[in-house]
């Protein structure tokens, strides 16, 4: 079933980064915590503002959105915001570099772990009620801090590592924008199955399984020879398992 997620945001500008009109750039320190950030300040005068860490270790940044549609809808926004993370690190990675999801929200590049996006709402927000704001947030591991010794933490991984020499934080901020508004205006004139689609792209392959997105978010994974498993989001997100709650960034 087509909606029409049309969060507004305000026509504001970026100060320093390049992004598209309707966004509005706030830079914090590097011990600030974008996601943290962009909720303390979430609601309709702020929708839009970009919130952006400067790290050399991580791509840290948070979108906030006022969405039209009620909570248990608006969260598929959340799938809009991963193609357009995973769109911006395809536009920057060495030729042939696989890019998957792990679902709802990790991201890997040749199979090793370097982050993800979350999505965050209000707590006391009802489920069938249009909520104040939404914020999309991620954080990409672009160094790998420290000593590390090779096969320790075979499972994560870092852009310097996987070939994106010379990858500056910002742009890919600003590729992400750009992929994120694609992603709304696909919605928008194609309906959420048409993002969906793009998003099941990234999910590494399951044999005999077929696998589509419910109105509600949910993934519904359905095998050939009958029966179908449902794989709530609202309560993954609330748990990012890609996140380290100690650090603030990805997992090793």
């Amino acid at each position: 079933m087509a909606s029409e997620f049309r969060p507004r945001m305000r026509s504001l500008y970026a100060e320093t980064l390049n992004l598209p009109p309707p966004f509005r750039l706030v830079t914090l320190r590097e011990v600030g915590d974008a996601f943290a950030h962009a909720r303390g300040i979430a609601g309709p005068d702020a929708a839009g503002t970009m919130v952006y860490v400067g790290r050399f270790d991580l791509v840290e940044f948070a979108l906030v959105l006022e969405p039209e549609e009620a909570l248990s809808t608006a969260r598929r926004v959340h799938y809009a915001g991963m193609l357009a993370l995973a769109e911006a690190l395809a536009t920057h990675a060495p030729p042939e570099k696989p890019i998957t999801f792990d679902w709802p929200d990790g991201v890997r590049v040749d199979g090793g772990l370097v982050g993800g996006g979350r999505l965050g709402w209000p707590a006391d927000a009802d489920e069938a009620e249009v909520p104040d704001w939404l914020v999309f947030g991620a954080a990409i591991r672009t160094v790998a801090m420290g000593e590390r010794e090779p096969g320790l933490h075979p499972l994560s991984a870092a852009l310097e590592d996987e070939g994106f020499d010379g990858l500056e934080s910002g742009r890919l901020v600003e590729s992400f924008a750009r992929h994120f508004m694609l992603a709304l205006d696909t919605w928008y004139e194609r309906g959420f199955d048409a993002v969906a689609r793009e998003y099941l792209r990234y999910l590494p392959a399951e044999s005999g399984k077929r696998r589509s997105i419910d109105a509600n978010g949910d993934l519904l994974v359905q095998a050939v020879t009958g029966g179908e498993e449902r794989r709530a989001l609202a309560p993954a997100l609330l748990s990012p398992e890609w996140l380290d709650p100690d650090t603030g960034g990805p997992r090793l």
